[in-house]
C-alpha cells in the first residue's frame, strides 16, 4: 500500500533528470500504478483513477484531457457488450443456447467435454468469461454426480473424466473471449489504445477473421491435450448424459417471448458489427461505428417494451447493479497512462532504443514478448498487464520498423492463454474452486498448452496477422 506512493515521490523529487522533466513525472505515476496493480492492494479499478486525480494535481495533463480517456468510443462499445450481456442472463438465454450446443455433440464421454468447451467458447465471445464459468460449472458437475453415483464408484476413469470437463470450461472460457473485440477486456484495451494513439480502426468484422480461427485452433488443441494425452478416461457412452441435458432445457420450458426479443436484438446487434462497412456504403447517410451498434443494441434493451405497460421493458436500470463498472474504469486509466506516455515521448523514446541497440530479429523480440506476457499473466491481472506492455511493445515495433499490430496483437492475444494457475483468471478460480483439481494437476496440462499458445502465436505474428492487418 505505501510502496507505491512512496515510490512516486522518490522519483518524483529525484535530484536529477532520467529522462526529462515531463516525462519523469509520467514514470513517477506509472510506477505507482504498477505496484499496486500488479500487488492489487487495491482493486485494479481503484488504481486506474490515479491519473484522474494526479495528472492534472502534478501538471501531466488537465482534467479535461484526462477525463476523456475514460469517455472513449472504446469504453462504450465494451459497456453496450456488457449490457447486451446482462440481458442474455436476465432471460436465461445463455443457458439455453449452452445446453442446446452441449445437446448437439453427443452423449461419449469425450463429445460431452468437447460440446462444454464449444458452448463454452461461444458464449464467452459475448459474455464475461466468468459469467460463463459461472453457467457452464453447475450443468458440469451434474454431469460429473453422475459418474460419482453410478455402480462402479468414482473410477480413476471417472476422475479422469471431471479433471478434463473442469479444466476445458474454464481454458475454453479464456480462449473464447479471444474471438471478439468485447469478448475480453484485454482485446478492448488495445483496440482502445491503437485508436487513441495511432487512429487505428479495427472493425469488429476484421478482429473475428483473426480472433475466431485462432479460438477454434486452441479449443481443438486443448481438448486433444486433455482428453487424449492429459488426462484420457477410457469411459463408454453415457446416456444418461443425455438425459441431464434434457431435464435442464424441460426445466427452462419453451422459449419466451422475452428471450425472443432480446435474441433478435443480439443477432442483428452482431451482424451489424460483421457488416458494418457494407451497411455504410449501401447507406451513405448512415455513420456505423462498433461502438455506436454497441450503444444501439444497449439502448434498445432498455427501450423496446414488453407488455406495453409502465416500466415493463427487456432491462431496468436497476439491472446494471451487476453490470462490472470497474472494468471500464480500467480501460479508462490505461487509455490514460498511454496518452501520457505518448504525451511525453516515452513510446518514441523506446522505439530509438530499440532500433539503436537491439541486434535481435522481429521473431526473436516478437516470441520473447509472448512468452514473457504469457507467464506473467498468470500472476497478475491481464487487463492491467495489457495497459502496461501496450505502449511499450507498441516503442519495439516502432524502433524495429514493423507495423505495430503484426507485434501488439498476438501479445495481447497471449495476455488471455494462461492456463497454469488458478489465479491466473477467474474462469481457472472457479473451476478449482469446484474440488476436482488440484493445482499440479492444472500446471501439468497449464504448461503444455502455454508452450503451445506460444507457438501458434508466434505462427500467427509471422503469417496470418500481416495478412490482415
Amino acid at each position: 500500500m505505501a510502496l507505491g506512493p512512496i515510490l512516486f515521490l522518490v522519483i518524483y523529487n529525484l535530484p536529477w533528470t532520467l529522462i526529462s522533466p515531463e516525462a519523469d513525472k509520467v514514470i513517477a505515476v506509472a510506477i505507482w500504478m504498477i505496484v499496486w496493480w500488479v500487488s492489487e492492494t487495491v482493486s485494479i479499478s481503484v488504481t486506474a483513477l490515479i491519473p484522474l486525480t494526479i495528472f492534472p494535481l502534478v501538471g501531466i495533463m488537465d482534467l479535461k484531457s484526462v477525463a476523456a480517456n475514460y469517455g472513449s468510443p472504446i469504453v462504450f462499445l465494451f459497456f453496450g457488450g456488457f449490457v447486451m450481456a446482462l440481458a442474455l442472463e436476465k432471460v436465461n438465454l445463455h443457458k439455453r443456447l449452452a445446453l442446446n450446443i452441449v445437446k448437439l455433440t453427443g452423449t461419449t464421454p469425450d463429445k460431452v467435454i468437447l460440446g462444454f468447451m464449444i458452448a463454452t467458447a461461444f458464449l464467452s465471445m459475448w459474455i464475461s468469461n466468468t459469467a460463463t464459468t459461472v453457467v457452464m460449472l453447475p450443468i458440469g458437475l451434474s454431469v460429473i454426480d453422475l459418474l460419482k453415483n453410478d455402480a462402479d464408484g468414482f473410477t480413476s476413469g471417472d476422475k479422469n473424466f471431471a479433471l478434463a470437463l473442469m479444466l476445458g470450461i474454464a481454458y475454453a472460457a479464456n480462449v473464447g473471449g479471444i474471438a471478439t473485440i468485447i469478448g475480453t477486456p484485454p482485446n478492448t484495451v488495445m483496440v482502445g489504445f491503437m485508436e487513441q494513439q495511432y487512429q487505428a480502426d479495427i472493425s469488429f468484422l476484421h478482429w473475428m477473421m483473426m480472433g475466431v480461427p485462432f479460438s477454434l485452433i486452441m479449443i481443438v488443441v486443448i481438448y486433444l491435450v486433455l482428453v487424449k494425452f492429459v488426462y484420457p478416461n477410457g469411459l463408454n457412452s453415457e446416456s444418461s448424459t443425455h438425459s441431464i441435458i434434457d431435464q435442464k432445457l424441460a426445466d427452462l420450458g419453451p422459449i419466451q417471448p422475452l428471450e425472443k426479443r432480446v435474441l433478435i436484438i443480439f443477432i442483428l446487434a452482431m451482424l451489424a458489427w460483421i457488416l458494418r462497412t457494407s451497411i455504410n456504403e449501401w447507406f451513405p447517410f448512415l455513420s456505423f461505428s462498433d461502438a455506436g451498434i454497441s450503444m444501439l443494441a444497449a439502448f434498445a434493451m432498455f427501450t423496446i417494451p414488453f407488455k406495453h405497460s409502465k416500466n415493463d421493458f427487456i432491462l431496468q436500470w436497476s439491472d446494471t447493479q451487476k453490470l462490472p463498472w470497474g472494468i471500464l474504469i480500467l480501460f479508462g486509466g490505461g487509455l490514460a497512462l498511454a496518452s501520457a506516455l505518448a504525451k511525453v515521448g516515452m513510446i518514441d523514446l523506446i522505439g530509438k532504443t530499440v532500433s539503436n541497440n537491439v541486434s535481435w530479429s522481429l521473431l526473436l523480440i516478437g516470441a520473447a514478448l509472448i512468452a514473457i506476457m504469457l507467464f506473467i499473466t498468470e500472476l497478475m491481472s491481464n487487463v492491467a498487464l495489457v495497459a502496461i506492455f501496450a505502449p511499450m511493445v507498441a516503442g519495439v515495433a516502432i524502433g524495429l520498423d514493423q507495423e505495430i499490430l503484426h507485434l501488439l496483437i498476438p501479445v495481447t492475444m497471449a495476455s488471455s492463454c494462461a492456463f497454469m494457475l488458478p489465479m491466473a483468471t477467474p474462469p481457472n478460480a472457479i473451476v478449482f474452486a469446484s474440488g476436482f483439481i488440484k493445482v499440479k494437476e492444472m500446471t501439468r496440462a497449464g504448461i503444455i498448452l502455454n508452450l503451445i499458445s506460444i507457438a501458434i502465436l508466434i505462427f500467427y505474428m509471422q503469417f496470418i496477422i500481416p495478412l490482415l492487418f
